[in-house]
């Protein structure tokens, strides 16, 4: 018993280190919220459901230690409960980012991103004039433009060594017009109509050169956001998939030891079948 007790313990422990990751994921993707994708709501779900497992991990820590059978039903249950929100969140996390990417441009390193390729709940959300209002301030104040511009040794850098620059999708969609448009580049946040006929993109139009316009109301600007969204959100989901799984097989173990101790407790011999004269034993958890 004093073993199964031990084993339960040191596994709440492994349950409570398998949190952290979950929970920094969250922190991480909230501090890039405030700073890179302006996105505010998806990050929570991760650190409520990371905080949680902590909590209930040392229900079960402190359970296994004192043996009280309360707190070791109350981890069993509300264990499997985070685990099913976590596997419906991963689930959810990848259906609402799946759709969409960056189109390769000729002559350039970097990608452009158009709205119409993405689709669904995530999108519309972003898209709606609402919503976007509160991104697009967000990435104005975040200076994501204003940092782009580089000199070499003390000389701005021309066109040519801009076009083969790896932009994030924010800064190609929010801080320089679509290639289409044929604007000249002047520098990196600042393009003038060139000679030829301007493309049918909505965009090409709401490009400006004021620096606190740009193109922050662009559809590229939006699906730029949900580029950059997508990219965190894989990144995230990798090691929230590698959690889930080890705390599958953390649970199982764990409930394989309570049922043993519940074994014990009841003198029954492992295997046996115990049964009343009226009818079987109920199942207990």
């Amino acid at each position: 018993m004093r073993t199964s007790n031990h084993l339960i313990g040191v596994l709440n422990f492994l349950t409570f280190l398998l949190s952290v990751p979950i929970l920094g994921g969250g922190i991480w993707l909230s501090s890039r919220a405030n700073n890179t994708d302006c996105l505010k709501f998806l990050q929570w779900p991760l650190i409520i459901i990371g905080v949680s497992i902590m909590v209930v991990s040392l229900a079960g820590f402190a359970g296994a230690c004192y043996r009280n059978t309360f707190l070791m039903r109350l981890y069993l249950v509300v264990m499997f409960v985070v685990i099913a929100v976590l596997i419906g969140f991963i689930i959810f996390a990848y259906v609402v980012t799946d759709k969409g990417s960056g189109r390769r441009v000729m002559n350039r390193a970097y990608s452009e991103y158009y709205l119409e390729d993405y689709s669904g709940w995530l999108e519309e959300r972003v898209a709606s004039d609402s919503y976007w209002g509160k991104i697009g301030s967000c990435i104005r104040d975040s200076h994501v433009c204003a940092r782009m511009g580089r000199t070499i040794n003390g000389v701005p850098e021309t066109a040519e060594m801009f076009y083969l620059r790896h932009l994030t999708p924010i800064q190609s969609g929010c801080c320089k017009p679509p290639t289409e448009c044929g604007y000249v580049y002047q520098n990196e946040t600042v393009w003038n109509l060139g000679s030829g006929l301007m493309g049918a993109n909505a965009d090409c139009t709401r490009w400006s050169n004021d620096q606190e316009l740009l193109c922050y109301t662009c559809n590229s600007c939006k699906a730029g956001v949900l580029a950059s969204l997508k990219k965190s959100w894989r990144k995230v989901s990798v090691i929230n998939i590698v959690v889930m799984i080890l705390l599958v097989i953390v649970y199982i173990v764990a409930y394989a030891a309570y049922r043993n101790n519940k074994r014990m407790d009841n003198d029954e011999p492992y295997g046996e079948a115990r049964m009343t004269k009226a009818q079987p034993s109920a199942f207990h958890l």
